[in-house]
């Protein structure tokens, strides 16, 4: 089978919209029959995920209010990359402190997910975080994550509830069942420091330009 060849160039970009945490674009692009199709694009800063996972096989979940659907979700521990030039690792540190309380000594990387490549170039990427202790979660302020809660959820019922339609998070479902899947197997994570093909630029760069 031939490779396509067709590389998509973009003709014109025009911001629609700029906010805290996305923006709105839209870009005219070239299709393979010489056609301009214009294709709206949310820009966004990209997240990590961390499923800690303890000595018992129990995974650390947040249940948190998510307003744009209206009610609280089970997640796992998670944040933007909402700080100029923070590896992407350290975020995760520092989110697994704010939202759970725990530190670990051993981190990989368990799987990314592009949750919405047809019209976002949200990317998130989930570690995986062993030898875990607990530091304490510091004063979160009054917005949504003073509210969430924690529990401890064994693996194979963290799975049930992905199959049941309890956990409907994405990238929480992707790290659930990535953990399961590697659990018989943990050398089969990539290193913490794996390359991240699809990780978000766009929204990061357009920041920088305007502060």
């Amino acid at each position: 089978m031939t490779a396509p060849r067709h590389d998509f160039p973009v003709k014109a970009s025009n911001d629609i919209y700029a906010g805290a945490v996305m923006a709105l674009r839209a870009d005219e692009v070239v299709m393979p029959g010489g056609g301009v199709a214009v294709r709206e694009i949310l820009e966004h800063p990209g997240a990590v995920a961390i499923a800690a996972l303890d000595a018992d096989d129990r995974l650390m979940m947040i249940h948190q209010y998510r307003h744009p659907v209206g009610r609280r979700l089970w997640e796992l521990p998670a944040g933007l990359l909402d700080v100029d030039g923070e590896n992407p690792l350290d975020t995760a540190k520092r989110e697994l402190a704010e939202e759970a309380g725990l530190a670990a000594a051993e981190w990989s990387t368990l799987v990314d997910v592009v949750a919405s490549p047809g019209f976002s170039d949200e990317s998130v990427r989930v570690y995986l975080a062993r030898d875990l202790t607990e530091v304490g979660r510091p004063e979160l302020g009054d917005d949504e994550e003073a509210d969430l809660s924690t529990r401890w959820i064994s693996l194979s019922v963290a799975v049930r509830m992905v199959l049941s339609g309890t956990i409907v998070n994405g990238a929480t479902v992707a790290g659930v069942l990535a953990a399961h899947a590697i659990s018989g197997v943990p050398a089969a994570a990539r290193p913490a420091d794996a390359p991240w093909q699809d990780r978000p630029t766009r929204f990061a760069e357009r920041k920088r330009q305007t502060e």
